[in-house]
């Protein structure tokens, strides 16, 4: 006997913590929470791994609609780690009472639509059996771990750990330790341990462009005057195009001096941030080759200027376009210049097998480790969605709809799936990730609502509009220089995994007016039954 529900979340991270407060206390709708995990926190539950930060400042990286926490709340960095980010979380969670409403250990095996009574028919990994007229997706773009295909990975007998999984009992100091991968992940983990452990071997497959985070201690001045200002900051955020809590720049690269353009990028250096060197600077860094390269040399340059042997330093200058997702980074360069890490360039000597004491590179040296580390990131945005059995009309799969790249209308939503609503779903906003949330979150709460109240029995996004949805991400994403570079924002991370456009690159700003238009439009791409 199944269990009924009116919505099923799955995932209790920002997102699904957030659908549950608005369809349950907005809408008076029995809600059930089901996340794998032994808590809530998403992604910030299972990234426990040494140096895991946030690289979006503290007083944007939250939720905003919850005016009296933002006054009550405090934070003393100017960037927050994983553990205040998870305490932040349990903190919501027991604030707005959301506990009893959420199971966790409980993974979901199996979630189908059924055109006889038009719900949603879900399995649990424990064998139990729910139903609900709606299904609520908050996955997660970034928790679908990617552990590479490499020969003899099962042989090691050391420690192996992903750093999306990280073991609370993990013991580095004095080790010999390998990290496979320098993405953001990598970048923070290879910094954070460098200092502990016996020794350090760096497996890099793709050099990187990162600037300093400029993380540090803020005051208590500071914090009151942000708390002062915070309706001006969120409505700032809100129209912004990254929604990082600071004015994008409207200058172009070339209308100033190569003089004034040095000294605004050495006072971005100084500042900090991977998102505030890319956009605060100057307004054409992702569109312009001009500019990029104008930033790519000013960052090889400090690459040349930090580290000290010429080899290392060679390794770690990019090649490519400043045009993945912006990194930033707590002395990373700088780590290369201990005696005891050492690096090598996959890419020009690469990994021949993975033995029983270490990697094997294709020079046939055995680098002997204790613990492997992949900081190999994740098969993001549509990875998850293919890791359970999830269908939708006449039993079509998800994992064969998405076989040629995932696509959604506006990043909620996927014809022949009907009453799914997705949380960061393909081709959402790439931007700091709250803020967005939450606009998805409430578009699709008015939608239901407006579903509820009209006694509507399904709602579905069209073929045509999906598809125009799609086109519209993907011309925009050509007119920057992201899909120049090989990167998992493209899915160019996943071997086989097709490279194709993930996410509307136009900001928070113009993604917000879209589902305006839409709803306005009386839900235009939508048909009802």
């Amino acid at each position: 006997m199944a269990t009924h529900h009116d919505v099923i979340v799955i995932g209790a991270g920002f997102g699904g913590m957030y659908a549950l407060k608005k369809f349950r206390d907005d809408l008076g709708l029995s809600v059930r929470v089901f996340d794998k995990a032994g808590g809530v926190g998403g992604t910030w539950y299972w990234n426990r791994y040494p140096g895991a930060l946030s690289d979006t400042e503290s007083f944007v990286y939250c939720y905003s609609c919850d005016r009296d926490l933002l006054q009550e709340w405090d934070f003393d960095t100017r960037y927050l780690n994983q553990p205040q980010i998870l305490r932040y979380l349990e903190h919501v969670a027991d604030r707005w009472k959301l506990r009893p409403d959420i199971q966790l250990n409980t993974g979901i095996a199996a979630a189908h639509f059924n055109e006889a009574d038009s719900l949603w028919h879900v399995q649990t990994d424990n064998g139990e059996r729910h139903t609900a007229k709606y299904l609520v997706t908050a996955l997660g773009l970034l928790s679908a771990t990617n552990l590479p295909d490499i020969k003899g990975i099962e042989t090691f007998q050391g420690d192996l750990v992903h750093t999306g999984a990280w073991p609370d009992d993990l013991e580095l100091a004095g080790k010999r330790v390998g990290v496979v991968g320098t993405g953001s992940t990598g970048t923070q983990v290879i910094t954070a341990i460098a200092p502990e452990v016996d020794r350090l071997t760096v497996f890099q497959r793709s050099a990187q462009y990162t600037v300093p985070v400029g993380n540090g201690p803020v005051s208590k001045e500071y914090v009151a005057q942000v708390k002062k200002e915070y309706d001006a900051i969120w409505a700032q955020v809100r129209e912004s195009a990254v929604a990082f809590g600071f004015e994008e720049s409207d200058v172009p690269y070339a209308s100033v001096s190569p003089e004034t353009r040095q000294a605004i990028f050495e006072r971005a250096w100084q500042k900090g941030g991977g998102f505030r060197f890319m956009f605060e600077t100057f307004a054409d860094i992702a569109t312009d080759e001009e500019a990029n390269k104008g930033a790519q040399d000013f960052i090889k340059a400090k690459i040349a200027q930090i580290v000290k042997d010429p080899e290392t330093a060679r390794k770690l200058t990019p090649r490519d376009f400043y045009a993945k997702r912006p990194l930033c980074d707590s002395g990373y360069y700088a780590t290369f210049n201990r005696d005891n890490v050492e690096l090598v360039d996959v890419k020009e000597n690469p990994i021949a097998e993975i033995t029983a004491k270490g990697v094997r590179t294709s020079d046939g040296v055995e680098h002997e480790l204790d613990t492997l580390i992949f900081a190999t990131g994740f098969d993001a945005v549509d990875g998850n969605y293919k890791r359970f059995d999830l269908r939708g009309r006449d039993g079509l799969a998800m994992k064969d709809y998405w076989r040629d790249g995932p696509s959604s209308y506006l990043g909620v939503t996927v014809a022949n799936f009907p009453n799914l609503f997705m949380v960061l779903g393909p081709n959402g906003p790439f931007t700091n990730l709250p803020p967005s949330i939450e606009a998805q979150v409430e578009w699709f709460t008015d939608l239901v609502k407006h579903a509820e109240d009209t006694g509507l029995s399904t709602v579905e996004a069209t073929a045509d509009a999906e598809q125009q949805w799609t086109d519209t991400c993907q011309a925009i994403a050509n007119a920057t220089l992201f899909p120049k570079a090989q990167s998992w924002i493209f899915g160019a991370n996943i071997p086989g995994k097709k490279n194709t456009v993930y996410f509307y690159l136009a900001g928070l700003g113009a993604y917000r007016k879209v589902l305006s238009d839409c709803q306005d439009a009386s839900y235009k791409g939508f048909q009802f039954a």
